[in-house]
């Protein structure tokens, strides 16, 4: 009853009323990316998998300078640090890059919590979330992963979680995620950027 029905409906709405109270850090940070590089855009719109592998467009502020490869993750990059704006490495480190999501969650591609949006190449990943079960969900701003290593997890291991995640879902299981999402998010705990050389992560 809750993952099927009630979740959809709490977290639209939760969304709705964080976007009118975050509108203030929506116009600061679009001014901020646009003053540090006037051509580019204040959004980064990138199709990303959601619910049973249905592509969606996913909403992003723009944190990385134009020229970067538009279709990879940041941990397959050598040198990501030369392609992130000194905007966009304080929005990443904040996770503010992320709040454009909450029009995701509105529009019924995204929900609060479960398994990060994750690129259309990362078919190991995918398929990982298949097997474990964790597709049946929609993607989340915030997830189990999120809070058990974000960046550091090894993909297996982030698939596992998510699946984990689907397999729970419940109001109580959603609070103490986003409960714990805050103090990893002021830490910035768990955040990589770039190439992890660890075989195992992969």
């Amino acid at each position: 009853m809750y993952e099927r029905y009630i979740k959809n409906i709490i977290d639209r709405l939760l969304a709705s009323l964080a976007l009118i109270i975050l509108l203030p850090i929506f116009i600061i940070t679009g001014l901020a990316i646009k003053i540090e590089d006037p051509k580019g855009q204040v959004f980064f719109i990138q199709d990303r998998q959601g619910i049973f592998g249905k592509p969606f467009r996913c909403i992003k502020f723009r944190s990385m300078a134009t020229n970067a490869p538009k279709e990879a993750a940041s941990w397959e990059l050598d040198n990501a640090d030369s392609y992130i704006t000194h905007v966009g490495a304080f929005i990443r480190k904040t996770s503010i890059d992320e709040l454009p999501q909450l029009i995701n969650i509105i529009k019924g591609d995204m929900a609060i919590v479960g398994p990060r949006p994750v690129i259309l190449k990362e078919e190991k990943l995918i398929s990982l979330r298949k097997e474990y079960g964790a597709l049946g969900v929609r993607p989340g701003i915030t997830g189990l992963s999120q809070i058990s290593g974000r960046d550091t997890l090894g993909i297996r291991k982030k698939a596992q979680m998510d699946g984990l995640y689907a397999k729970n879902v419940s109001f109580i299981n959603d609070l103490k995620i986003i409960l714990k999402t805050i103090p990893q998010v002021l830490s910035s705990e768990g955040i990589s950027e770039g190439r992890i050389e660890d075989e195992d992560f992969y």
